[in-house]
């Protein structure tokens, strides 16, 4: 909870920080926006670096479902970054850009998750 709070506040900081240049320099708004998302990105990368050695520990003590929490891992870090890069985008301007890269992310979490599907659909065949 407190590093939420932490990450909120930088956020926030940024943001008025950001708002003091708009009036005058409004091109030093745009670095000190992409300035505190990299701040951000780099703390939340931080803590997925600590999650995964979690999930690691976790991946001991279920069998046979490996697969499923690195695809769990894989899709939230595929939708993480889609969601910080388009982000980004918008904030540059680029629309339509931030769009391609919001799809890019939906398809690359069906694909990630169709191994899943397809071993519950086996699940499946395998009661009838």
């Amino acid at each position: 909870m407190g590093e939420v709070i932490k990450i909120g506040m930088l956020g926030i900081t940024g943001v008025l920080f950001a708002l003091l240049f708009k009036s005058e320099k409004q091109e030093y708004t745009h670095y000190i926006g992409f300035g505190a998302a990299l701040l951000i990105f780099y703390y939340v990368a931080q803590s997925l670096f600590s999650m995964v050695d979690r999930f690691q520990i976790l991946k001991e003590y279920v069998s046979g479902g490996e697969n499923y929490l690195g695809t769990l891992l894989k899709v939230v870090g595929i939708t993480y970054i889609c969601e910080f890069s388009a982000g980004i985008c918008k904030d540059a301007g680029f629309s339509s850009v931030a769009g391609q890269i919001e799809v890019l992310g939906k398809l690359s979490v069906m694909f990630a998750g169709l191994p899943i599907l397809l071993a519950v659909i086996e699940q499946i065949q395998g009661f009838l």
